[in-house]
């Protein structure tokens, strides 16, 4: 969701008044409620007429929509599979007929990841990479930066070689959800991890990390440190995206954000983005670049990274692809 759209919805929910606001909230993701609960703090006074704006907007998006589906989930399968295709569609459908099964790791969403990273601190590696994988990259990423940088490397050394939660583990599982969170975890079956899961969350720690945690595995296993780099993606390889996607990302991306991300490009990445753009939009974006003062590296590279991270949400998505012809993931 862009900034307008964070902003609208902000609106709508305070309009809505406290108990249908959180009765909304409540079928929203952890992130999306604490952008939104953010944006809702921010805001003032608002003037009748964007109010009446915002309602419009919503009643025009929704007015189309059927509030009934005789069977949601044949429903929601087959919505899935027209928009994604089959294989996505089943991966994403997977994802979400299990999530009354991940009752345990939903509550680790809730929690800050200094939080987190406390709790699992002291569990077994295996153990920690199971629930890391059941974490929004992002997220876990955040975790693992708090973490000690041996055991951080030896939990995304597990992450990359899993290929689904063994019985074993599943059983140590449960005990780490039933004895931490007291919510009584069932046995996830799900398969998650591998090379592409832990080079999605490397390449969120930035800081050096990221090189600390490859060499480190490096030294493990060669062959799957050059796996993991090779999946890994950084600013420079937006080069590699085709037109669509770029315009797509460029919905996604505050004007600010976008500004000091392209301070630090090289210039064919620049035109990358301006090609894609409007004339008009184009023409604004070059001169705020050059009335922009230098600006320090920390905040371009933090500005990339907001970039970053929502290419990575709408190749999830499955609604871009990212590098040579892959579906989804990082590449």
């Amino acid at each position: 969701m862009d900034e307008q759209g964070l902003n609208d919805a902000a609106i709508l929910l305070m309009s809505l008044g406290e108990i249908e606001a959180g009765d909304v909230l409540r079928h929203l993701s952890p992130r999306e409620v604490q952008k939104l609960g953010e944006t809702i703090s921010k805001t003032r006074a608002v003037s009748r007429e964007r109010l009446g704006a915002v309602a419009d907007r919503f009643v025009t998006a929704t007015a189309g929509q059927s509030l009934f589906a005789a069977d949601t989930g044949d429903y929601v399968r087959a919505v899935m599979k027209h928009a994604l295709g089959e294989e996505k569609a089943s991966i994403l459908m997977d994802r979400i007929l299990q999530k009354a099964d991940l009752s345990g790791i939903e509550n680790l969403k809730w929690m800050d990841a200094p939080s987190v990273a406390e709790l699992l601190r002291v569990e077994h590696p295996q153990i920690v990479a199971a629930i890391l994988v059941h974490l929004e990259p992002e997220h876990a990423a955040a975790v693992l930066v708090k973490l000690p940088e041996q055991q951080r490397a030896e939990v995304l050394l597990r992450v990359a070689t899993l290929e689904g939660i063994q019985p074993a583990a599943l059983e140590d599982l449960n005990e780490v959800m039933f004895r931490v969170l007291a919510n009584g975890a069932k046995v996830l079956t799900a398969s998650r991890g591998g090379a592409r899961t832990a080079a999605g969350m490397i390449n969120l720690l930035g800081n050096g990390v990221d090189t600390q945690v490859i060499e480190a595995i490096r030294n493990h296993d060669p062959d799957l440190a050059s796996e993991i780099s090779e999946l890994m993606f950084v600013f420079d390889d937006v080069m590699k995206l085709d037109d669509k996607s770029i315009q797509m990302l460029l919905k996604e991306t505050a004007s600010e954000t976008l500004i000091i991300a392209l301070k630090g490009a090289a210039p064919p990445l620049r035109n990358k983005f301006l090609s894609n753009m409007s004339s008009r939009a184009a023409e604004s974006l070059r001169e705020d670049l050059e009335s922009r003062g230098p600006m320090r590296l920390v905040e371009v590279e933090a500005q990339q990274k907001e970039i970053l991270r929502s290419l990575r949400r709408l190749a999830d998505e499955g609604q871009i692809v990212l590098g040579g012809g892959a579906e989804g993931g990082m590449v």
